[in-house]
């Protein structure tokens, strides 16, 4: 006996989405392409994304791609990919991404300081735009010239080339540092300083001076890793004159170098130096002291670069103002020691 073949099972329309949450199919393509805020209620545009998830429907994105003459793809260059921050920063902007239908490329330029090569001969043809976290200035010079948008993350907002800064309030960071170095009776400070060329590490030294202006501070510069830190602190610590009570560095690898370099010197962490660092990493709670630091919202700068990225492509104003950052005391400060 002849059986009649079935129909195959076919792919769910946003005509089927319509018809199921009872809107017009340009409905469905406005609140599906997240281009319905002003225009549809919010009611409706839930009833859309939930009739959607039922019938299990998905955009075709390639046709739609060549129909807005977009690859829906960015690409997230940061200086190093062994660095927690950035991952975090990634992990901000995919998120966002992923909201809207795109997808991040992450390329790690050499040392932030590069210049970064084209990651991929075609890149300008695959990318709709950059985000570039923490560069140097010279970084970047691979996309310069080119139409593709770029959102810097963490960089001088007076730069020119970028279509929209997203920024943390380095600054500020810094200052809650000083203060409650001050109140614990600091008035001899060593700065260990990041040898890295960039402007977040200029605005960390620059309001750290401003803040300390009427005390010691001795800047010592050091390679960004724990063995170069500890190196560096060692060579300041056995100088001439009187011993700093604090040392101030510029993020969490250096300061667990300078921990390193305390014990080796005979040092405890905090009675004899406070220590403090910056960016609040896995690393500040692994060393013991736990480190005193200041907390940098990683993920919230990815999400909001890409974003700031959207909206450059959509022709919107980008969100200004810079983030906040927050100061978190653990063991690694104390009093300064009696003179």
């Amino acid at each position: 006996m002849h059986t009649p073949e079935q129909p195959a099972a076919t792919r769910p329309t946003s005509r089927d989405v319509a018809r199921a949450a009872g809107v017009s199919q340009a409905t469905v393509s406005l609140v599906l392409g997240d281009k319905w805020r002003g225009r549809v209620s919010e009611p409706t545009a839930a009833a859309v994304r939930e009739a959607a998830t039922a019938l299990g429907y998905r955009p075709n994105l390639a046709a739609r791609n060549l129909r807005l003459g977009r690859t829906r793809t960015a690409l997230l260059v940061v200086p190093a990919l062994t660095n927690e921050f950035f991952a975090r920063v990634y992990t901000g902007a995919a998120t966002v991404a992923a909201r809207h239908g795109f997808g991040v490329v992450l390329y790690p330029s050499p040392d932030g300081v590069g210049p970064a090569r084209d990651p991929f001969a075609s890149a300008r043809a695959a990318l709709d735009g950059v985000i570039a976290s923490s560069m140097a200035t010279d970084a970047l010079k691979a996309f310069g010239g080119t139409d593709l948008p770029l959102v810097m993350l963490d960089s001088d907002p007076a730069g020119g080339g970028a279509a929209a800064h997203v920024n943390l309030d380095i600054a500020d960071g810094m200052r809650q540092i000083a203060r409650h170095l001050l109140a614990l009776g600091h008035r001899r400070f060593l700065h260990l300083a990041s040898a890295v060329p960039s402007w977040t590490f200029d605005v960390r030294g620059d309001a750290l001076a401003d803040a300390l202006a009427d005390t010691s501070v001795t800047p010592v510069r050091a390679p960004l890793d724990v063995q170069g830190a500890r190196e560096a602190v060692e060579r300041a610590l056995a100088g001439p004159g009187p011993r700093p009570t604090a040392i101030v560095c510029d993020d969490d690898i250096l300061a667990a170098g300078a921990c390193k370099a305390a014990r080796r010197l005979g040092l405890r962490v905090p009675e004899d130096l406070s220590v403090t660092g910056f960016d609040d990493l896995a690393l500040a709670t692994a060393v013991e002291p736990e480190l005193t630091t200041v907390a940098l919202p990683a993920e919230h700068i990815g999400e909001r670069g890409m974003a700031a990225l959207l909206a450059v492509l959509d022709g919107r104003e980008p969100e200004r103002g810079d983030l906040p950052v927050t100061l978190t005391v653990r063991g690694s400060t104390g009093p300064a020691p009696a003179v």
